[in-house]
């Protein structure tokens, strides 16, 4: 996912949150809001205590990958905050990808 898709400013994340559509499941929260510019972006969070530096940062890649393969950036102009949860350490890889496909038809971004 290349760095021109990603919410990286913490004001943006905070008016992503509050003024966006929530969605949630097992392994994600999903915020949701449209944006005047265009293309999605994807902001991702996840607490510290799901793990050390070196597993969040490869639950990170992974995710972004996911979002990667699922999400068409260039034609919807939507921003997303995705909030890791807990349950995401409890399963594989697919059921996580399959996890974040549920959400995001339930947000109509597919």
């Amino acid at each position: 996912m290349k760095k021109k898709y990603r919410v990286k400013n913490p004001i943006e994340f905070q008016e992503i949150i509050h003024k966006g559509n929530k969605f949630a499941n097992d392994s994600f929260v999903m915020y949701v809001e449209g944006k005047k510019l265009e293309g999605s972006r994807i902001g991702i969070s996840l607490s510290k205590k799901i793990g050390n530096a070196v597993e969040r940062n490869k639950i990170k890649r992974q995710v972004r990958m996911m979002c990667q393969e699922l999400v068409d950036f260039s034609n919807y102009s939507k921003d997303l905050i995705l909030i890791v949860r807990f349950g995401y350490k409890n399963h594989s890889y697919d059921q996580n990808k399959k996890n974040l496909e549920k959400l995001l038809n339930k947000a109509t971004i597919k």
